[in-house]
């Protein structure tokens, strides 16, 4: 009889009807449905010189139609809802050559914008969006080159107890050479600890992204004295070097110390 009682309740239980969570596609590989972009210089969802774009079944950032001329024009490919706890993943690489005036640094680097600021508050000539960069980066023919580092566009955050100031900081990566497909893998806990992981291996951890008062855009984004990002939107880089994505998958996780996972929705871009 206990033991019959006892599987009744398990059965009624919250935590029992719970399914379990899921992997859900952030791109078809069809077209660009649920992204838009944000390029320098451009408003909101105006994709200049057709920046992203898909062919066979991978979005591809290209500046063909740049005139032979980046001219600073960052851009960010925003998916349509924000997130707070969750895991995303993703294949990218490199390819061609870089378009002849993008910046030294942005030879073969890219990112994936974690807990950004609302693309339509971003101001039309803003480099960046205000967010935690999971900096993707190609090596070079002999020299090591780290991938999946943290940059911090008008934030901070906190690493071993301490507030990080610095704006890149290196991850313990292998370096990858050429056009080979790296698997790179987030996971963020809302206000929490966020990991970093390239084929599998954890490569980087911190925790409680913030705005950055003294950066212009992390400032402007400030309500009384809270600084603490809890959620944002998601959002791929176009920074002047030819690269691919593909196998875009996000699931959503339940907050840090519950024992299931569930799925919920956040707001959307309208």
């Amino acid at each position: 009889m206990i033991v019959a009682v006892a599987a009744l309740l398990l059965i009624g239980s919250p935590s029992a009807c719970k399914a379990p969570a899921k992997w859900i596609k952030l791109f078809n590989g069809k077209n660009l449905a649920g992204w838009k972009a944000k390029i320098k210089g451009y408003e909101f969802g105006e994709n200049f010189g057709n920046t992203f774009r898909v062919e066979d079944g991978v979005i591809k950032v290209s500046y063909e139609k740049y005139g032979g001329k980046f001219d600073g024009r960052f851009g960010h490919l925003f998916y349509k809802n924000s997130f707070s706890n969750y895991i995303i993943r993703l294949e990218y690489r490199f390819t061609g050559e870089q378009i002849a005036d993008g910046p030294g640094w942005a030879w073969r680097n890219s990112g994936i914008m974690i807990h950004c600021q609302d693309p339509k508050s971003m101001g039309k000539d803003q480099d960046f969006p205000v967010s935690a960069e999971v900096q993707l980066l190609g090596g070079p023919e002999k020299e090591k080159r780290s991938t999946a580092n943290l940059c911090t566009p008008g934030t901070n955050v906190m690493m071993d107890g301490s507030l990080v100031t610095q704006h890149c900081n290196d991850s313990i990566s292998e370096t990858f050479r050429g056009d080979q497909w790296v698997k790179v893998e987030v996971e963020v806990h809302g206000g929490g600890r966020v990991v970093h992981r390239v084929n599998g291996v954890e490569v980087l951890s911190y925790e409680g992204i913030q705005l950055d008062p003294n950066d212009p855009d992390g400032k402007r984004l400030m309500e009384s004295d809270q600084l603490m990002i809890s959620s944002g939107y998601i959002s791929l880089q176009s920074e002047s070097h030819p690269c691919e994505f593909r196998n875009v998958e996000l699931m959503e996780l339940a907050k840090l110390g519950s024992t299931q996972f569930t799925l919920h929705r956040r707001s959307a871009i309208r």
